[in-house]
């Protein structure tokens, strides 16, 4: 893998990947972080895996995922004893976190501060050393259950972002779509993108 050393000077993210549809969501995001100087630390259950796979058409691997640019280490979401899973950690200190797609399952886990796996730790570990944490859940419809999941962790710090594509910008194609959901993930993180025209521009 071909790495740049000179974009490599920007804050980790951490990105999640679950077995809910939507892993497209993911594989532009980290392309975009990874393309612009971002490490990436990226977690995939085994359904989140396989579900990416089939989704995308591209094999869960560094190669694969970057095309070769930019930084990408990927992390066993079984492993407890990976750096991610330390609040002390110097990789995981100043770690954003995001979780995408976020399947209600994870979620609840998450809401209860309970879990057994890699990336319910991470999350965990998100929202009590006060890190931003950014859920883009992907279910529909919802019960009350799910409603209730997301407002414990809203209420406990995370941003809840659905994957609610808007169309006032006037998608011309899928990319557009997917373009502007990864566009809103990189806002609520604080990064600054023009991954589709805003409001008013």
């Amino acid at each position: 893998m071909i790495i740049d050393k000179k974009i490599q000077t920007k804050g980790p993210i951490v990105v999640a990947i679950t077995g809910a549809s939507g892993s497209v969501y993911a594989l532009t995001l980290i392309r975009w972080l990874a393309g612009n100087g971002y490490p990436v630390d990226a977690i995939a259950s085994e359904t989140g895996k396989k579900v990416f796979e089939y989704e995308t058409g591209t094999k869960f691997t560094v190669r694969a995922i970057t095309n070769g640019k930019g930084l990408l280490t990927i992390h066993d979401n079984d492993n407890l004893f990976s750096s991610l899973s330390s609040g002390s950690s110097k990789q995981g200190k100043s770690s954003k976190v995001v979780i995408v797609p976020c399947s209600m399952g994870t979620l609840g886990r998450i809401a209860a501060a309970s879990g057994s796996k890699l990336i319910e730790r991470v999350a965990d570990i998100a929202l009590k050393e006060r890190r931003r944490l950014v859920i883009v859940p992907r279910e529909t419809p919802l019960h009350s259950l799910h409603l209730k999941n997301m407002l414990e962790l809203s209420s406990a710090g995370a941003v809840i972002l659905p994957a609610m594509p808007g169309f006032y910008q006037k998608p011309g194609s899928v990319d557009d779509i997917i373009n502007f959901m990864v566009s809103k993930i990189l806002d609520a993180l604080d990064i600054s993108n023009e991954m589709y025209t805003r409001w008013g521009n």
